[in-house]
This record gives structure tokens, C-alpha cells and sequence, in this order.
């Protein structure tokens, strides 16, 4: 499907690096490269060639690992290996109602909207307002707003207006205070996924999950390590994306 005005597109040039832009006909700002006439892109759809300044580029629409990746970070994000996990095991899909408590930077905030587009609904708690401007300035650049609500305050006492949610994540170093605020915001059947950076954290949210009558309580840590393929040989990368946090999976049962 050729491009559309309003589109979030980027170039990417033989030596990889990307720059980012919003199509619209007429001239345009190119991150890293001033200004182009958006007429260049009318008819022009997902990996076509383009030629500027004498250099080859190819344009793209970003898929959610190239939209987190592009953020204009502030706070640390759930990098895209915690959050394919999240989104699968949680079942985050297209209508879905979930409930984020901490936005940081917008990166895990991005992948479920783009999930739950456009028929579902993300409704994010953060205690810091410049975070949640930073994650509103992220999910607007991208078109994903339109799926998106947020509230300022502490999740262990804010009145959450937000009810009947199938899936809440959480992004905070003390959860188990958290959850009779929260618990009573999600579905019969709804799941729960606390993220955590410390093992005494880790410990903390099982029990308080255990302690609420939640139902298949499962913790794990994802690890990425990429591989080098050269002619003649393949191998492991030396370098590999390790810990990051702790996730924790449960299901909400009718007690």
C-alpha cells in the first residue's frame, strides 16, 4: 500500500543509519538531513528506492522495534526483547483494555498501543509528570496517541480511572504495595505482569500476587545474544544483551 499523508516513515541509507520524518506533500524536515519535498515519497510504498543528493536510500514504515528504538528517551524503557514477552504473554492484542503503571520514556507504552490499535485502549499511571510528557511526546510523534490515556499519581493510592482492564503491567521497585489499588481494576481472568531489576523485588511481587489468590504465578529473565555470520563460519556474538529485570507472569481468578 503506497504511503499515506501523516505517516511516520523513515529513510535508511546503505550504512544503516536511519533518519526519520513525517510524510506530507509539500516540504518536510529529515532528522539529520534538513529539509525534502514530501512529493519525492506520493506513490512511493514500503522499501522503494529513492535517490537524494546523489546517495541511495530506502524508505520504510517502522515496525514497534524500529519505533522504540527511535524514541527520544529520558527515563530507562522496557527494552523490545521484555516487551515481546509481555505482549505474548499477556495476549495483548487488538482491543484490549490494559493498564500501565509507569511510562518512563514511552518504549513499552508504544508496544502496547501498537497492539491494542485501534480498538483497544492503554491507560498509563506515572508519578513523574515529566516522564509522562516525555512518553506523550514519543506516542504523538508516532500516531499512536489517539489509543492513549494517562493520570498522575502514586499507583498504591491513586484513584485509577480506569476499570474492567484485561492486562496490567508494572513498572515499579515496590508492586506488592500497589496491588489492592490496582487488583480491583482488572477483569476475572485479566493477567498481570510485574517488571523488576532486583531478586528481593522479584520476590516481593510473587508473594503479594500470591498472598491476592492470583493463578499461574511464573518468573523469568530473557536473554538476547545475537550471532556473527561471516563466510566460512558462524559463531555467538561476545557481546549479549543480559539481565535488564525480572518479569513476573499471573492470572487474576474470582476468589
Amino acid at each position: 500500500m503506497v504511503f499515506q499523508q501523516g505517516e511516520t516513515l523513515y529513510l535508511q541509507g546503505e550504512d544503516g543509519k536511519r533518519y526519520w520524518f513525517k510524510f506530507e506533500l509539500g516540504m518536510v524536515k529529515l532528522g539529520g538531513m534538513g529539509t525534502i519535498d514530501g512529493n519525492r515519497f506520493k506513490d512511493l510504498d514500503d522499501g522503494d528506492l529513492v535517490e537524494i543528493v546523489g546517495k541511495k536510500f530506502n524508505v520504510f514504515r517502522p515496525g514497534v522495534i524500529e519505533l522504540i528504538e527511535s524514541l527520544d528517551r529520558g527515563a530507562q524503557i522496557i527494552t523490545p526483547k521484555d516487551a515481546s514477552a509481555i505482549l505474548m504473554e499477556c495476549n495483548v492484542r487488538a482491543g484490549a483494555r490494559v493498564i500501565e503503571v509507569g511510562a518512563g520514556s514511552g518504549g513499552l507504552t508504544t508496544a502496547l498501543l501498537n497492539a491494542v490499535a485501534p480498538t483497544g485502549h492503554v491507560h498509563t499511571v506515572e508519578f513523574r509528570e515529566q516522564n509522562a510528557e516525555k512518553a506523550l511526546k514519543n506516542v504523538r510523534r508516532v500516531g499512536l496517541d489517539q489509543y492513549w490515556s494517562y493520570q498522575i499519581g502514586d499507583a498504591r493510592t491513586v484513584q485509577i480511572d480506569f476499570d474492567d482492564a484485561d492486562v496490567i503491567t508494572t513498572d515499579m521497585p515496590d508492586v506488592e504495595n500497589a496491588l489492592d489499588n490496582l487488583v480491583p481494576h482488572l477483569r476475572n481472568g485479566g493477567r498481570i505482569c510485574t517488571y523488576a531489576p532486583n531478586m528481593n523485588q522479584l520476590e516481593a511481587a510473587v508473594r503479594g500476587l500470591r498472598e491476592r489468590g492470583f493463578t499461574d504465578i511464573r518468573s523469568m529473565e530473557i536473554m538476547r545474544r545475537g550471532m556473527e555470520v561471516h563466510n566460512g563460519g558462524v559463531r555467538p556474538s561476545f557481546e549479549m544483551l543480559g539481565h535488564t529485570g525480572y518479569l513476573t507472569f499471573a492470572r487474576k481468578r474470582s476468589c
